[in-house]
């Protein structure tokens, strides 16, 4: 069929009975050369006439026509409302395996509309005569054979950007201009609100863009314009020629408009040039919070969350059990109505399953879901959406049964949030709105009811961990009460243990010790503050479920202790324990953790697995090295570095310089003073070649000031900080190194050399360091010299063993001289307790040296070619040996040559020599050389059990 063979055909024809629609979808098959449903799929499971009619007897069409993958077409009489149609199709879309295109058509004019997931919507409006164009047909072309080349709308994420760019621009405009950050965000938060209300129809079509373009040139109008638009909007009413609705919800309040100049009204007429009807409100929101008070957010380590992650909580937290509820609910209707319509239409079953239905329905209405750290209302808005998704789905499949239709009735009511920031709190409540308004028009129900906005004050703005601590005292403040709420999720603050009293000041610390004490470790990360609460919510029965994000830290070290209560007291039933993340920028590395009730038959699943359940580690498969104790035989062997506290440490040049000066007034050379530093980056990286002014020894400051050099570089870079520290101790000391581990040098005192590795590194690298030279803190320094030991201590056995029993930093894993060495049980008879020379004949231990030396070795070649480098003594006996680059060239190449790169490439020879390692140490414990790591795990784990004495 040709295209003027169709207009002439159809041109004439009004439609008015369904087969009239068929026979003109089959002609348009026809002209478009595809087949029609009946030709292409006669029993209708992927292309069919009245999809929807799923039970014989009962339910009803959701579209005329339906391609699965492709689109869902509706026919409407001609003349009649195409956006009545596109509105059913939006309704039924999730019960249509939400097709792509939604395509309303009334023989005369087809509207077609794109909906795919987080792209803005695209419409294509076509007549009957536009199918002479080429161009237009292939619209319609495209919707038959490939839906792909009409996805022409940008991204959700895009739109959302640069709203809240120009937003950004506007909002620090008027920051600058003095105006406090609350003003500021509840005056920008209705301009942004009002653009997104009229481009969903609550406002009149381009009624406010007109307004901001006709005082675009008298800016000191808009002051007496917004503060009388934002009082009819308070309660309805007219304005000017048009009537507003009445919005409400808080938004629209007494408080008056701020003024606005030349240059924000540009802005503001920029940013209404944008579609705001499918803004994505999480990400404004969040990106809102962070311009309107960056400082304060960033202290606290507020963050975004992305929707994957956030579904990751919300589905088996809450939307799980909720599922499992209307699959009781939905069996019980379906065998009611089955009854009911072999008894007729007045059978009382009928009714029995109304009375079901809205039991299930009046359940979802009063849900009670708390973010008890909700920012800018990521989790809030995304929990909203899905148990609206469900009570839209459940009123689907009850009309399939035969009942009535069901206008969806949850609402913001059902959410709680807990906010500090008033910033944030504001911002939740405005996504929230947002995205309950998205729904309701996305879906084709929206029926501007008024108010348009339902107040929130169930979003508090307060406190969550403390009730109004007193700043002037240090006395137990009392513990905030969080409201019920049956199920718990969120995004708690990060916050470093050792950063609290830096970002929230020692008085604020002090009250929350106090107020947690024996219940969080001082030693414990922010987050793991709202964990313990949540923990007690559930302990006390006013939560059911509660999923949580925090660094994945919280597997070890003080922070594991929080999850040990809770592991004690209930399951953890999901958890992913370690997933990449971006904020600002940075890597960091989450843990997401759900726990709480179970529900009967559910699987607990770590990182989207089954397993048997889930340790305080966050590991699976029955294995929780979270028992495991610290072993008597590896105690006073590993030690963390030396803390200066100061700018102690300089540069090699420097350092040289002092020791080929003459000597001191008091007959002594600088060497006294000095000694080569190295931190983490020395062996992950490459040497920096630092040293360290050491007055340890010193008994006052008079007697380091003979040594001339250094002492002046202390008393201009060190003294006048110090002398301020708040600790008495390290003021008085000013001198000296605030740690200085006299045990580790006492460990170390007639070693040749000792074992360091980098407290924090993305790889467990071991390094040779000669005793003389003074490890930072980030050094975790063993005191054994022999290559046995560092062979054990490299095997991919004590690998795993420190991720698994170690925390980390972001994505990288952190070595503790508790909680991994100590802990670690060595092969029989190597243990560090025991003299290297009492087992050096031993053929286990020879074995696994000789291993050891060959990797250290080729490690060596690798990353100082002899071709490139030489070696020199320092300029005085006794310090190591120097390794200079040749010439630039070579200098320029041995800074690629670092063990990261080397660990990251692995070539074949580093990964041989790592398994000749590994076989070695297995045989040492006298397993199977070809061991599998959970394995050999399990056994360490029993091994320290036996020689713990644990039963």
């Amino acid at each position: 069929m040709t295209p003027q063979q169709f207009i002439d055909r159809w041109k004439p024809v009004a439609l008015s009975e369904r087969a009239t629609a068929q026979s003109h979808f089959n002609d348009l098959c026809r002209l478009l050369d595809h087949p029609t449903p009946i030709e292409a799929d006669p029993r209708g499971e992927h292309f069919a006439f009245e999809k929807g009619l799923q039970k014989s007897g009962g339910g009803l069409g959701f579209a005329d026509v339906w391609k699965r993958q492709h689109f869902a077409w509706e026919y409407k009489k001609r003349k009649r409302n195409l956006g009545d149609a596109l509105d059913q199709l939006a309704r039924y879309a999730l019960a249509l395996e939400s097709p792509p295109l939604h395509i309303a058509c009334d023989t005369d004019q087809f509207r077609v509309v794109t909906a795919w997931t987080n792209t803005v919507p695209v419409s294509y409006d076509i007549s009957l005569d536009d199918l002479r164009e080429p161009s237009k047909l292939e619209i319609l072309r495209a919707a038959f054979h490939e839906p792909t080349r009409l996805r022409k709308g940008g991204s959700r994420a895009d739109l959302t950007r640069k709203a809240a760019d120009r937003f950004s621009s506007i909002a620090l405009r008027l920051r600058d201009r003095g105006h406090a950050p609350e003003a500021v965000a509840h005056f920008v938060n209705r301009l942004a609100f009002l653009f997104f209300a009229e481009d969903v129809r609550l406002l009149p079509t381009g009624y406010f863009r007109r307004a901001l373009e006709e005082v675009a040139g008298r800016p000191h109008e808009t002051n007496a314009l917004f503060d009388a638009l934002f009082a009819v909007l308070q309660k309805g009413g007219r304005f000017g020629l048009e009537r507003l609705p009445h919005i409400n919800g808080g938004l629209f309040d007494e408080q008056p408009a701020l003024p606005l100049d030349e240059g924000d009204l540009q802005l503001l007429i920029e940013a209404g040039r944008q579609d705001w009807a499918h803004i994505d409100p999480s990400i404004f929101g969040t990106l809102f919070e962070r311009f309107l008070d960056p400082d304060k957010r960033a202290q606290i380590g507020a963050h975004y969350t992305d929707a994957e992650k956030i579904l990751r909580i919300i589905e088996p937290v809450l939307m799980r059990p909720l599922r499992a509820e209307w699959d009781t609910a939905r069996a019980e209707i379906e065998r009611l109505t089955d009854r009911a319509r072999k008894k007729g239409p007045k059978a009382k079953e009928w009714q029995r399953a109304e009375e079901r239905r809205s039991m299930f329905l009046e359940r979802l209405r009063t849900l009670e879901i708390l973010d008890p750290a909700c920012g800018s209302g990521n989790f809030l808005y995304m929990a909203l959406h899905a148990v609206k998704d469900l009570e839209h789905s459940a009123n689907q499949e009850c009309e399939v049964f035969g009942l009535s239709p069901r206008m969806p009735m949850v609402g913001p009511e059902i959410l709680r949030g807990l906010e500090i920031n008033p910033l944030a709190a504001e911002l939740a409540r405005t996504t929230v709105w947002i995205g309950d308004i998205q729904w309701a028009v996305r879906n084709g129900f929206y029926s501007r009811p008024e108010p348009i906005l339902r107040r929130l004050e169930t979003i508090e703005c307060r406190d969550a961990l403390m009730d109004s601590p007193n700043p002037s005292t240090v006395a137990p403040s009392v513990e905030a009460r969080w409201p019920r709420a049956e199920f718990i999720i969120g995004n708690p603050p990060f916050l470093g243990g050792k950063m609290l009293r830096r970002n929230l000041g020692d008085r604020h610390v002090e009250a929350l010790f106090n107020t947690y004490r024996g219940r969080v470790p001082a030693e414990a990360d922010l987050v793991t503050y709202w964990f313990e609460k949540a923990r007690f919510q559930v302990e006390r029965g006013d939560t059911r479920r509660v999923g949580l994000v925090t660094t994945n830290s919280i597997r070890g070290g003080a922070n594991r202790r929080v999850l040990e209560r809770i592991a004690g007291d209930m399951p953890i039933f999901s958890a992913w324990a370690d997933e990449p993340w971006i904020v600002d920028g940075a890597a960091v590395r989450v843990a997401l953790v759900c726990f709480g009730e179970s529900l009967p038959g559910e699987a607990t699943e770590l990182d989207g697995r089954s397993v048997e359940c889930i340790n305080p580690d966050l590991t699976g498969k029955g294995l929780d090295l979270t028992r495991v104790k610290r072993l008597t035989e590896n105690q006073q062997i590993s030690f963390m570095g030396n803390i200066k506290g100061g700018a102690f440490d300089v540069r090699g040049d420097l350092a040289r310089a002092w020791l080929s000066a003459p000597l001191n007034v008091n007959g002594r050379p600088n060497s006294d003073v000095l000694r080569p530093w190295i931190n983490g980056l020395d062996i992950v990286r490459r040497p920096l070649d630092m040293w360290i002014i050491d007055f340890n020894a010193m008994g006052s400051d008079n007697e380091a000031a003979f040594y001339e050099g250094p002492f002046e570089h202390i008393l201009r870079h060190i003294k006048p900080e110090r002398s301020n520290n708040r600790n008495a101790d390290i003021a008085r000391n000013w001198w000296k190194h605030i740690r200085d581990r006299p045990a580790l040098a006492h460990a170390t005192k007639d070693l040749t050399r000792y074992i360091g590795t980098a407290r924090v590194a993305k790889h467990r690298i071991f390094s040779w360091i000669d005793p003389i030279v003074i490890p930072d803190s980030q050094i975790i320094a063993i005191a054994r010299d022999d290559d046995t030991t560092m062979g054990v201590l490299h095997s991919r056995f004590h690998e795993e063993w420190s991720l698994r029993l170690g925390s980390s930093l972001e994505d990288r894993p952190r070595y503790t001289p508790t909680s991994t060495f100590e802990t670690y049980p060595f092969p029989p008879n190597l243990t560090p307790n025991i003299s290297a020379k009492d087992y050096s004949n031993e053929p286990n231990a020879r074995r696994i040296a000789e291993a050891s030396c060959k990797l250290h070795k080729l490690r060596s070649a690798w990353q100082n070619p002899s071709d490139r480098v030489r070696i020199v003594p320092d300029v005085v006996p006794g310090f190591p040996d120097r390794i200079i680059p040749l010439d630039v060239t070579a200098a320029d190449f041995l800074k690629k040559r670092t063990l990261t790169k080397l660990y990251n490439e692995r070539p074949q020879w580093l990964i041989d020599a790592h398994a000749e390692l590994d076989r070695a140490v297995a045989a040492a414990y006298g397993w199977p050389e070809d061991i599998a790591v959970d394995e050999a795990l399990a056994k360490l784990m029993a091994l320290n059990a036996a020689r713990a004495g644990i039963q």
